[in-house]
């Protein structure tokens, strides 16, 4: 079965130079993008009952862009004037350039780790006499907990948005020859939005190990895999799939 229209579960990228742009060039294929999920922020006042009170932290950590921008809104809607002595905890540089947003930078002491969050665990236990914050979904993941409990910092979790799933009605009546996900949330959507869902010659594309499981939970085949040898990213993964599907 050829591939000949793609349906990836993630909004459309920004970037003019995005590897899927070349995958539809280069195999002629159509991609479309349409998010199954997305992020609502929690009001102030449900926050505050979860007894965070913003004077009590010393140091934020972030693992995300929507942990910035949740954090923010949170102080701005609590009227919590942000000092210049606060200390950001960033997991990634992207995470921490898109900081620069809110921040002056040479005015901030500001920590970046690489990539993953137990890279960023040795800057938290050289500060760990730090009060902690974690602006986070209410979908976190189970590492980051368990990293910090490790380090026996004092840390507070607070759920500043959370990952909803999004109306798919318009999408009834399309097929596509290839959907990709990349978080279990994405299998739950589709589910929710169509409960007598039927694969059958559709091909399902998943990213990361719980995505996978997800997928096969709610009995689907999932015929492309990533991060796989040889293929680190989904668009790796896809090309490699509709080279040999499509001979």
């Amino acid at each position: 079965m050829k591939v000949k229209t793609i349906l990836v579960s993630q909004p459309e990228p920004k970037v003019e130079n995005s590897p899927y742009f070349e995958l539809e060039q280069k195999f002629k294929v159509k991609i479309d993008f349409r998010p199954f999920i997305h992020v609502e922020g929690v009001p102030a006042k449900e926050v505050r009952l979860e007894k965070i009170d913003l004077n009590n932290f010393t140091a934020i950590i972030l693992t995300s862009k929507n942990s910035v921008d949740h954090f923010f809104r949170v102080a701005e809607e609590m009227r919590y004037k942000v000092p210049e002595t606060l200390k950001y905890f960033c997991q990634s540089e992207a995470v921490a350039y898109y900081l620069q947003k809110y921040v002056v930078y040479r005015k901030r002491k500001i920590y970046v780790g690489q990539k993953d969050f137990a890279e960023l665990a040795p800057l938290i236990k050289k500060y760990k006499d730090e009060a902690f914050l974690l602006p986070a979904s209410d979908q976190l993941n189970h590492d980051i907990p368990a990293t910090l409990n490790d380090l026996k910092v004092k840390w507070t979790p607070g759920t500043f948005y959370r990952t909803v799933m999004s109306d798919l009605s318009d999408l009834a009546d399309v097929k596509y020859d290839v959907l990709a996900f990349f978080s279990p949330t994405g299998i739950k959507s589709l589910f929710k939005n169509f409960p007598d869902f039927s694969q059958d010659n559709t091909r399902i594309a998943v990213f990361g190990t719980t995505t996978q499981k997800e997928a096969l939970d709610h009995d689907l085949r999932v015929d492309i895999m990533a991060p796989a040898p040889g293929t680190p990213s989904m668009t790796m993964a896809l090309e490699k799939y509709i080279q040999q599907a499509n001979k």
